[in-house]
């Protein structure tokens, strides 16, 4: 029998945990993952038919009781049963940080399977919303060609614009932010370390921009730290890209028991009965 990650986080989100009352919260970009981003996700990947792998690793002295054991990096790999996609969720002793945060969910992508390496790759930390994670999983696991565009990154805009959102009066074709100006979605360099085929992101050659990828955060005050961010590499398909920028920006409610502190007071609630 596997062992939930999370105990204390049924699968369930109906299900009461230790009393805390539901929420029916907005908008979504503020919302967190509820505490549960990995049992959100991997749900959705189950349902799609992939298959999980648990690797854990860590320090056991004889005679340790279980509960004693320090482990040192848990990793739970996911992959499609045609094995060109597969998703990770890692919480490591020494772990890849985006926007001073911790990665928790890493999703590749390959054309082929005789290719080791990943054509792209999409990162997201804690409290990215997990309805825009599987969204975007969901369409990943449909797409029949992995690395080739469908679309230009317009269509990323226009999927947040159509919710509400406001582009950047000086980068109108690359930025766009929430009406509160916290949650921001924009095309331009790519953070370091985020894996891409495209031989350009490996240019050591720091006046030469390489190839401009998208980036998404929320930043609850100006010079806070970020509650969340996303990071795609240059060569993730914007078609997909739009596709997670719409449900991070929709304006459905959102089921919540555990609100981010940073941006509890920015949240519209109704009791969910």
């Amino acid at each position: 029998m596997e062992a939930l990650l999370y105990p204390d986080f049924p699968l369930d989100p109906s299900t009461p945990r230790g009393g805390q009352p539901a929420f029916w919260v907005g908008p979504r970009h503020l919302a967190g993952d509820d505490g549960r981003l990995y049992d959100a996700v991997a749900d959705t990947l189950a349902g799609l038919g992939w298959t999980s792998l648990t690797i854990v690793r860590g320090r056991h002295v004889p005679d340790e009781a279980p509960e004693d054991r320090q482990v040192l990096r848990s990793t739970v790999l996911h992959i499609s049963p045609d094995a060109l996609r597969w998703a990770q969720w890692s919480l490591a002793d020494e772990p890849f940080h985006l926007g001073e945060l911790p990665i928790a969910w890493q999703i590749f992508a390959r054309a082929e399977t005789s290719s080791p390496l990943a054509e792209w790759s999409a990162y997201f930390t804690r409290d990215v919303p997990g309805e825009a994670v599987s969204d975007f999983l969901v369409a990943l696991d449909a797409r029949d060609q992995l690395a080739v565009p469908l679309a230009g990154p317009e269509l990323v805009l226009d999927a947040v614009a159509a919710h509400g959102w406001f582009r950047d009066i000086d980068q109108p074709q690359a930025t766009a932010t929430d009406p509160t100006f916290t949650s921001h979605i924009s095309l331009g360099e790519v953070p370091p370390l985020i894996q891409d085929a495209d031989p350009r992101a490996l240019t050591a050659d720091a006046d030469v921009a390489g190839p401009a990828g998208w980036q998404a955060w929320a930043e609850p005050a100006l010079c806070a730290p970020c509650l969340w961010a996303a990071s795609f590499a240059a060569s993730v398909p914007h078609d997909l890209v739009a596709v997670f920028a719409a449900s991070l920006s929709s304006t459905a409610p959102v089921l919540r028991r555990v609100l981010p502190e940073a941006t509890r007071e920015r949240l519209l609630r109704a009791p969910a009965i």
